[in-house]
Order: C-alpha cells, then structure tokens, then sequence
C-alpha cells in the first residue's frame, strides 16, 4: 500500500505537448500498455540514462537519437523490457521506431523509444506496431493522467506532479509523470520519467538543468539497491510561450524554470519511494556533518540498503545498533565514532557514538510506529549534508519479486 500517497493531483497541458494511450496486450489482454508523446516541431529534448551495463536496446537507441536533436515522438511499451536481447532487441526496438515514423511521417530518427518489464523476453513487435494507429489518434494535451497509468507496471498508483509560475505576464507549465516502484537505485534518473514544459531552451543547458534535478531527485531515492537495466528520465521544452529562449543559465526565468523542474522532479522521485514494492513506511535518511558529499552519500545509502535495517522499520523495531553498524561499514575513512550522533525522529537514540543516556525504547518504539520516520545522522566531520529516501522491506516485497513472472 503507498505510503501517503493518494490521487494525482491536477496536471496541467504543457502547450506543445500531446499524450496518447493504446492497448497492445503486452502482458495483459486489453491492458493499456504502450504510451505515445508528441513533441511540437522544434522542441529541444534532454535525457538521462541508466548506467547499468546491461542497459536495454531502448536505451542504447534513445541515447544515440536524442544527441541528434530534432525529436518528435517518444514511445514507450510497458510488459516487456527488451533488455538482455542483443541485436535482435535492437533490431526490434528500430522496426517499432520505423513504423511510428511511417504512419506519423516523421524521419525516423525522430523516435525515441523506451521500455519496461520483464528481461530478457523477445519484444512482441507485432502487437505493439498494431497498437500505434490508436496511440496516433489519442493524442491529446490533456492526457496525463492517462499516460501515468498507461506506463506503470508493479506500481499501485500513477505518479504525476505540476508546477506553473508566471514570467513578464506569461504562463510556464512544467508537468511530468513517472514510473517505479521496485529495481530502484537509481544511478542517473529514475525508472521512467518525463517532463515537459512550454519554455523555450537550448539543448545544452537543457541537458545540464535535468541532470542537476536528477541528481538532486532521482539520485537520491533507493527501494531495495538495484539499478534498472531501463532507466530513462526525459526533459522536453516545446518552446510554445511566448518568452525568448534561455540560451545560458542565468536570469530570473532559468531560476524560476529550475526551480518549478526540480519540484516536479522531487515530488515524482518521491512518489516512487512512497510506492515502493510492499513498502508500508517511507523513510528519510539525512546525513549531516560529513566533510565530503560522498562520503555523506556512502553513509545514507549504507543506512538505506541494509536489509537488517530496512526489516527493522517494517517490524516497527527501534534496533539502533543496527543502524550504527551501517554507518561503521560504510567505508568513511577514519571515522571517529566518538563525535556521531543518530537520532530517529526528534529522539537522540544515540550520542558520541554509544546509547544516549536519555533515550528509552519507548521514545524509539513510538517513532518507529509512525508511517513516515526520519533517521539523522550527524557525523562531526565537515559542513556537507546529504539526503535519501527509502522504504522498509516487508513480506509482500518478497512476495511482488517471487512472483514477478508468474
């Protein structure tokens, strides 16, 4: 069950932008499984992708295509990964590419295609090209909520969020969707994520301003320490308000556009976490006092991803001594103990590296019990600061996973 997690909230079109939805039966007779985005001609488009070696054909083809500029379509097919297949895999990825192209009567190059789902099964060609004439006549600006259901696989919510600020009188829309709720660490972005917005941007800075919102984001979320083979998170401006383009960034216009992406970005990431597999509490890491953001990262995630740690918070078990054997492990090189304080919650369960003497299992049990727990570590060894989000590890975890391909 999400954790805090309910409706979308509203998600308003991004002029420029258009969203269609079809069923191709990838996995489930009359599913809606394949999710088409067009982009007004001359949009500048960003992405950031997987650095799982194994990444999927999709991924190889899209991060080939987007340096190319002049996308027009994004596809994506959800049942079905299409990694792990080799050649074939890509040849299968570039014949849906090719009749999107035909029947929208783009170059093919203007393609872009993303999958999610099972590895290493032949991606059903057939069924998704099939389904492409209903995507084409689906599009619409206000198709949204549509496309967040239309791209889930193991999620039990659409995850979609929305930001508009006005500039010199004009209205900028940002709005984007993801999808994720397991085989989540991400290492550039998140499981699938797109955002649009009607500003008008060059391809460069485009680029860089997604990347620090993943980073910032999608970067810092873990459900169970496993980086997709599928990762994509795609960055759209379809330049459609009537604003003059941000060549460099700078300028009130670039922070109030960086601002309004990465909120959207955040409250996505965020989504994913608070529907993670199984997941029944949604759990904030903050580490403080590191003296590099590294090493305040090596810290978080080792808190993150301990199983023993994670199965803690699901039992409600304020087992403190496990989390003070994470950050011990967590590789910081000459870390005095001494000077670590570790609180859950406003409650110090331990200081100068032993049991406080003011805590009790009581104070510990009452936050554990809550859905949503903050765990902060202060290290006393420099000014960095780093945040992460996670969940616990519960029995339907185990359960979604053994039962993925069944």
């Amino acid at each position: 069950m999400a954790v805090g997690l309910g409706p979308l909230p509203t998600l308003h079109p991004v002029p420029g932008f258009e969203l269609g939805i079809a069923s191709a039966g990838i996995k489930r007779p009359g599913r809606k499984d394949v999710v088409l985005m067009r982009c007004a001609e001359g949009s500048t488009v960003a992405g950031v992708f997987t650095l799982n070696a194994f990444c999927a054909a999709p991924v190889i083809l899209s991060k080939k295509r987007v340096l190319g500029g002049a996308v027009r379509y994004l596809l994506t097919n959800t049942g079905n990964a299409n990694a792990g297949t080799g050649e074939p895999g890509l040849e299968a990825a570039t014949h849906t590419c090719a009749e999107l192209a035909r029947l929208a009567g783009v170059d093919e190059g203007c393609v872009l295609p993303f999958s999610t789902g099972v590895i290493g099964e032949p991606l059903p060609v057939a069924k998704i090209e099939a389904a492409l004439p209903a995507a084409l006549a689906d599009l619409k600006a206000d198709n949204w909520g549509a496309a967040a259901s239309g791209i889930m696989t193991t999620d039990t919510l659409p995850k979609g969020a929305s930001r508009q600020f006005v500039h010199d009188g004009v209205t900028v829309t940002v709005t984007g969707i993801s999808k994720g709720a397991g085989m989540i660490k991400p290492n550039m972005a998140t499981m699938l994520g797109y955002i649009a917005t009607d500003a008008k941007v060059a391809q460069g800075v485009l680029q860089d301003l997604l990347r620090d919102a993943a980073n910032k984001s999608f970067n810092r979320i873990t459900i169970d320490g496993d980086t997709s083979t599928n990762d994509c998170c795609m960055l759209i401006a379809t330049g459609q308000a009537a604003l003059d383009e941000i060549a460099q960034p700078s300028g009130a216009l670039f922070a109030a556009l960086k601002q309004a992406v990465l909120d959207v970005a955040m409250e996505l990431a965020q989504a994913i976490v608070r529907d993670g597999e199984g997941a029944t509490k949604f759990v904030t890491v903050q580490v403080n006092g590191g003296a590099t953001q590294q090493e305040c990262l090596d810290v978080g995630y080792a808190v993150a991803h301990s199983p023993l740690i994670k199965t803690a918070l699901f039992a409600s078990d304020p087992n403190w001594g496990r989390i003070l054997a994470a950050v011990g492990r967590a590789g910081v090189a000459q870390l005095d103990v001494s000077k670590i304080d570790v609180f859950l919650g406003d409650v110090c369960i331990a200081s100068k590296g032993c049991r406080s003497p003011s805590y009790t299992e009581e104070q510990g049990s009452a936050v554990m019990a809550e859905a949503e727990i903050g765990i902060r570590i202060e290290l006393g060894r420099g000014s960095c600061s780093e945040t992460i989000w996670t969940t616990d590890l519960s029995h339907e975890y185990v359960k979604i996973n053994a039962e993925y391909r069944t």
